[in-house]
């Protein structure tokens, strides 16, 4: 897997073989030892096996190893993927439409609810993989076997067309992965009436919901040419649900002794997990936190402050909640992110928790000694600045009572993530044009190409297995993606020529270009190395830059809209990237898996939409705060969070903030996020076989680690660096077939038992009358870690 090198694999690189690192193509030394590997012999380990490591048979073991069409597809993948397909198995069928309604609705509904809640369940993609292949089985069963033709035309459509298929499961999957999500565009939406009393149109909102989804799924047609079809791509997460499905499409088909004890151990493992976390999560809150320091001294507050993991700076803080542990606002997950990213994430959290924290506590680093772990906004003495006074009743900026409470101040911590978060967002784009240039040229040539090769798709470019496989179906047309874009533009621009989004015409132009040009640099990273960069607040910056001299449009609702159009791009783009990698797989046609995703967000929007509403009809006091929720639930807090946002980009404007001393030092980060890649590829270039390994020195992952607020929490960071090692450097170089026949599945079953107990958790506890754990040893009131002088 790649980091950036240029030297991704081409088509007809024999051994171009993931390292567990990056694609890369390899001298003979490098290829002899991932042999080695994969046959559990590394060079410098013993090759004694444990019991339980039997040989399990895949299509891999029935090839040879050296047939180009099989050595270019990553070892990895090879363990999971079926290097075969049956083109008669069927997709588009009266069951997925049933199957896809029953898990789109509830999936959407529950999803937008999320988004306004404190605390939440979360609707699992991995719950819909396990749930509906279950009742797939039972409606194969069931209905009748009988011909329906569809009144008023020629079509017909059999009930129950045979077995149940692998691909109508995959089908269902990537619905509900599209569908059953919240929406972005909800955001402003919901701030625009409860702060402003601005009501969109139900019919303006809806459009402007599905538009901004449909916009990032065209987008995906830049980054597919690119990113998909590349065997040296993995995009483990895509790699993980194949894993799943795979395991069990064995099982209903087949169920070999290897097939069931897989399955078994995902089983044991998703109730382990589901078991286990209620510990952490209700009864026994101690062990989401062990910080060591305050068990020493739990009355010292520098002690505290070390090593508390819920307020402090986490050193040598360890956690056993998986909540805390995978953490995947972090971008990095244990089990599918590769260990140099790991190794990269865990860097930038000692150089931030570590290193800058205590040396803005104890040595004044950034002159303001106040709010240095909260991110709030402050006064000059460190209060709680009233933000909402900043707006007048006319949605203008409040000029008296900003010369009454005086600029704005941020706590240092919270100043460094910003500076770190522009940073990550130029790094991205100096990142890929360093070290991913070559690369993206390839495949702009072969794009290039196929158009002196009519009647041919992009997988006749490519020689792989799973490229030969996927050339039995015809390839989705660009014309498709572009006419879905029309629909989309038409929609926006519409609302926006009826002045109902608060943003001028030519600024949503511009959203559309910045989504547009992030979708190749952050989908590249994404594919080579499962890191997800949060793109953070530099859309609201760059949108305040642009109005901030305008008389008119300078509601900060502005800077939501824009943001959610430019944001949404991006991850609409990468998740329709990414599904379409499972498809590719699975072998799945590309015209059905378009269709799918395009007929998710469909049916989903809607119930976005009256989510939304009902959430704004019922809880409205509770969210403005008029009334305090007592379960602490519907905070809102989320909202106020972005209205604080439109009120400093948008109404005070970037120039007046940064004019400010504190604020001064942050234009900085995009000169710092540009240059840092080129001094990595300065050090790459001369020292190319160096053993610290420059070219894995991802400055865009770093930065992005180093913007996180751990003011809150920083527990759990040291916990998966340990876990990452086990399982992603260890496991992977030393015990191989352990690795590939349980990592994703493992994958799977933890992040399945997770949600599987919050949702008991909230049905128990938390749905109807509000249940708490009683205060005990475990449980303390005070401070579940005992850090009992942590400052406030």
């Amino acid at each position: 897997m790649s980091t950036g090198s240029s030297s991704t694999p081409s088509v007809g690189i024999a051994e171009a073989k993931s390292t567990g690192v990056e694609p890369t193509v390899e001298s003979a030394d490098n290829i002899h030892e991932r042999k080695n590997i994969i046959n559990n012999k590394p060079r410098d380990a013993t090759t004694e096996k444990f019991g339980f490591e039997d040989a399990v048979e895949v299509d891999a073991d029935l090839e040879n190893e050296d047939d180009p069409e099989i050595s270019q597809i990553p070892p990895e993948v090879r363990r999971v993927v079926s290097l075969h397909d049956d083109t008669s198995l069927p997709t588009l069928t009266f069951r997925y439409f049933v199957l896809a309604t029953v898990f789109v609705i509830p999936g959407a509904f529950l999803s937008q609810i999320n988004t306004f809640r404190t605390t939440y369940a979360p609707y699992s993609v991995f719950f819909v993989q396990i749930a509906s292949n279950y009742v797939g089985l039972w409606l194969a069963r069931v209905l009748p076997n009988r011909e329906f033709r569809i009144p008023f035309t020629k079509w017909t459509f059999n009930m129950n067309p045979g077995p149940w298929s692998v691909k109508e499961h995959v089908l269902v999957t990537l619905t509900a992965a599209s569908g059953a999500t919240g929406n972005l565009a909800s955001t402003p939406i919901s701030v625009g009436e409860l702060y402003f009393n601005e009501r969109l149109h139900p019919a303006a909102a809806i459009f402007f919901m599905w538009s901004i989804d449909a916009i990032g799924y065209s987008f995906a047609a830049i980054a597919r040419q690119i990113l998909l079809y590349e065997p040296g791509y993995q995009w483990w997460q895509a790699l993980c649900q194949t894993a799943l499905f795979e395991t069990q499409a064995k099982q209903n088909k087949n169920p070999t002794p290897a097939a069931r004890k897989q399955f078994k151990v995902f089983w044991f493992v998703l109730l382990g997990i589901t078991l286990w976390q209620f510990l952490p999560e209700f009864v026994f809150p101690f062990v989401s936190s062990l910080a060591f320091l305050c068990w020493v001294a739990p009355h010292n507050k520098i002690a505290n402050f070390l090593g508390s993991g819920l307020g402090g700076m986490g050193f040598l803080n360890l956690s056993f909640d998986w909540a805390n542990i995978s953490n995947y606002n972090a971008g990095v997950p244990l089990f599918l992110s590769p260990w140099w990213s790991q190794v990269v994430l865990f860097a930038s959290f000692v150089m931030s928790c570590w290193i800058l924290l205590p040396a803005a506590k104890y040595g004044h680093l950034g002159g303001y000694d106040h709010c240095l772990m909260t991110n709030r906004a402050c006064t000059k003495d460190g209060e709680k600045y009233p933000i909402t006074d900043l707006v007048t009743a006319q949605n203008t900026f409040n000029q008296t009572a900003y010369d009454e409470n005086g600029p704005i101040y941020l706590g240092v911590h919270y100043l460094w993530t910003i500076f770190f978060d522009y940073a990550s967002y130029i790094s991205a784009y100096s990142w890929i044009a360093f070290f991913g240039a070559a690369n993206i040229k390839s495949a702009y040539k072969k794009f290039r190409a196929r158009k002196r090769m009519p009647g041919q798709g992009i997988n006749h470019q490519y020689t792989d297995r799973l490229n030969v496989l996927m050339r039995s179906y015809k390839e989705v047309p660009l014309w498709w993606y572009f006419a879905l874009f029309l629909v989309a533009f038409t929609s926006i621009i519409t609302i926006v020529a009826l002045d109902l989004l608060y943003i001028p015409w030519w600024a949503f132009f511009v959203a559309l270009a910045t989504g547009a040009v992030v979708v190749v640099p952050l989908g590249w990273l994404y594919a080579v190395s499962n890191f997800q960069l949060p793109i953070g607040t530099f859309n609201e910056l760059l949108y305040g830059t642009m109005v901030q001299n305008l008389s008119h449009h300078r509601n900060p609702i502005g800077a939501s809209i824009y943001g959610s159009i430019a944001g949404d791009a991006w991850y609409r783009a990468q998740y329709i990237l990414q599904d379409q990698k499972i498809g590719h797989y699975m072998h799945v046609p590309q015209r059905t898996v378009f269709f799918s995703q395009v007929f998710g967000i469909t049916l989903g929007v809607p119930i976005n939409y009256a989510a939304m509403r009902w959430v704004l009809n019922t809880k409205r006091d509770y969210l403005t705060g008029e009334l305090e929720d007592p379960a602490h639930i519907w905070t809102g807090q989320a909202l106020a969070g972005y209205l604080t946002l439109g009120v400093q980009y948008v109404l005070i404007g970037p120039t007046k903030l940064f004019q400010q001393q504190q604020w001064q030092p942050l234009p900085y980060a995009f000169l710092f996020g540009a240059g840092l890649p080129a001094i990595i590829y300065t050090l790459h270039r001369l020292f190319p076989k160096s053993r610290l390994k420059f070219h894995l020195w991802n400055t865009t992952i770093f930065c992005s680690g180093a913007s996180i607020f751990y003011g809150n929490v920083s527990t759990g960071y040291l916990s998966r660096f340990i876990g990452g090692f086990v399982v992603m450097y260890w496991a992977y170089r030393y015990r191989y077939q352990l690795w590939a026949r349980y990592n994703f599945l493992l994958a799977a079953a933890f992040d399945a038992g997770f949600n599987l107990n919050l949702l008991l958790i909230f049905l128990f506890f938390g749905s109807g009358k509000v249940v708490t754990m009683p205060h005990w040893w475990g449980n303390d009131p005070v401070s579940v870690e005992k850090c009992y002088a942590l400052d406030d």
